[in-house]
């Protein structure tokens, strides 16, 4: 009888153990809200921001449409609320700030919220682009003076694309370092243009690309 009420007792509780694992998370947005925007310069920018609810809970604030990945996973651009307070001034609440972070990996089923990697994007003159799982983007060096373009695919640690395009603008008197790259399908291909309006086409084979010649970057479907 012991023996029955224990395998019995192990039976209901592995299963609200299971029951609680598969449990589904929301995840919602709130409302839209204006902010200013600043990363030090003398020249703050209007953004619109909405929190990022898991489970009823706030967890980030975000600006900019969110891109679908999968059906489970979908990423969305970061903003950030930090003490802009100096440490002579006392100030009884502290001074917030918004600063543009980098991008978020959302995952529907499992409720987890993650930095996505992606290297020498920078926050506030990278402008990604999406198509599938891949983000292209104007990388800037940590001494802010190389701009490359930068392939990478979600989930890999190294870029599959990393190519000079020459010095970066000055940051006092540019925004973005590039317009945003244009993709195609069917083949893949994606097409950096500097402020100089110079064009570089790439095709993107899994996690390999190569550079495509001016009479076929034509080729493809938007």
């Amino acid at each position: 009888m012991r023996f029955f009420f224990r395998t019995t007792l192990c039976f209901f509780l592995l299963m609200a153990v299971a029951l609680a694992a598969s449990k589904p998370h929301v995840i919602t947005f709130g409302k839209w809200a204006s902010v200013k925007s600043s990363a030090g310069l003398d020249r703050p920018d209007e953004l619109k921001v909405r929190p990022l609810y898991v489970d009823g809970r706030v967890k980030e604030f975000t600006f900019g449409v969110p891109h679908e990945i999968t059906e489970q996973v979908f990423v969305v651009r970061r903003i950030l609320r930090v003490n802009d307070a100096l440490p002579q001034e006392t100030l009884s609440t502290p001074r917030w700030s918004w600063q543009r972070g980098g991008w978020l990996v959302v995952d529907r089923v499992t409720g987890r919220i993650s930095q996505a990697s992606l290297p020498e994007f920078d926050p506030d003159s990278s402008a990604g682009s999406w198509y599938r799982d891949y983000v292209a983007y104007c990388g800037i060096s940590d001494d802010g003076r190389k701009l490359s373009a930068v392939v990478t695919q979600l989930g890999r640690r190294k870029p599959v694309l990393k190519k000079p395009l020459g010095e970066a603008a000055d940051a006092e008197t540019s925004g973005s370092e590039c317009a945003p790259p244009g993709w195609q399908r069917a083949p893949t291909r994606v097409t950096f243009v500097s402020l100089a309006g110079e064009k570089s086409t790439f095709a993107v084979r899994g996690h390999t690309v190569e550079v495509v010649a001016d009479d076929d970057s034509e080729e493809g479907t938007q």
